[in-house]
């Protein structure tokens, strides 16, 4: 890589995007200890999130202003050079929106759940300036190689993150053709607490519709785990698992954390709002 690239702040979508491959290439793909798990004919399927850290780390590495900030586990702030999009664009296309999900304490080390949305760009100027705001946060999209790929659509990725580490869950998009979630409509991803080598997946991270009142996670020892909508006007703390909005987000969520010694087996909206 050059000088000139490693200085130089004002990439064009190409220099991103090479970038972008130059990573890939130098990180080791293992098959991701992820499994999706989708119920109620949902259209959307979450996608494998397996080099997000990785990635990232190789993409601020390329320049000593990058924002390192923006990485999982740090302060999601990341402000776009002026000559990245016209002044009248808005901000917060460039900055996602973070929301904690859940918290918690496991054998006196702290853990978190967050989700990062990215607003939904409408023109290809705010397009290429939430690209790059994209790349210096390395948030961008699997698959996603030029800023046409995400007008109309609403970005996220989910987030397990401890004193340690910070890795990726699962990302995707909220389609502005999507087919709102409702009723019964479930999707999650379970995987394993901790360490990528521990195979147990005992983490569930899911989404459900407006009039899910309560998702019940069920664990292969028999036992269960509810998770219910907090009454209207009140709030439950992130360490209580409770179903709770995101901000930017089409969907309401859920975290449930199986005891030790068993792990996921089903998730299912029990309950919903007549």
């Amino acid at each position: 890589m050059s000088a000139d690239r490693e200085t130089n702040h004002d990439m064009t979508n190409s220099d991103i995007t090479l970038l972008l491959a130059e990573a890939t290439d130098e990180v080791e793909i293992g098959i991701a200890p992820y499994q999706a798990v989708v119920r109620g004919g949902r259209r959307r399927k979450a996608r494998r999130w397996a080099v997000a850290t990785a990635t990232a780390l190789v993409i601020a590495g390329s320049s000593a202003t990058l924002a390192v900030a923006g990485l999982p586990g740090g302060n999601g702030t990341v402000a776009p050079p002026a000559t990245q999009a016209p002044t009248t664009t808005p901000a917060d296309l460039f900055t996602p929106q973070r929301t904690t999900l859940a918290t918690g304490v496991e054998d006196g080390k702290p853990w978190k759940v967050v989700i990062d949305v990215w607003a939904t760009p409408h023109n290809r100027a705010q397009a290429e300036g939430q690209l790059q705001a994209m790349a210096e946060s390395g948030q961008v999209p699997t698959g996603v190689t030029k800023a046409a790929e995400l007008m109309g659509k609403s970005s996220y990725v989910t987030y397990l993150s401890d004193d340690d580490t910070s890795k990726g869950v699962y990302e995707d998009a909220f389609d502005e053709t999507d087919t709102p979630m409702k009723g019964t409509d479930v999707e999650s991803a379970a995987i394993p607490f901790r360490t990528t080598e521990d195979h147990v997946e005992r983490l569930v991270i899911g989404m459900v519709g407006r009039d899910a009142e309560q998702v019940t996670c069920t664990w292969k020892n028999g036992t269960a785990t509810k998770v219910d909508r907090p009454a209207k006007n009140t709030e439950t703390n992130t360490d209580q698992p409770a179903i709770r909005t995101a901000t930017g987000s089409a969907v309401d969520w859920f975290v449930c954390l199986a005891p030790k010694g068993t792990e996921y087996k089903s998730a299912d909206v029990t309950a919903t709002r007549e």
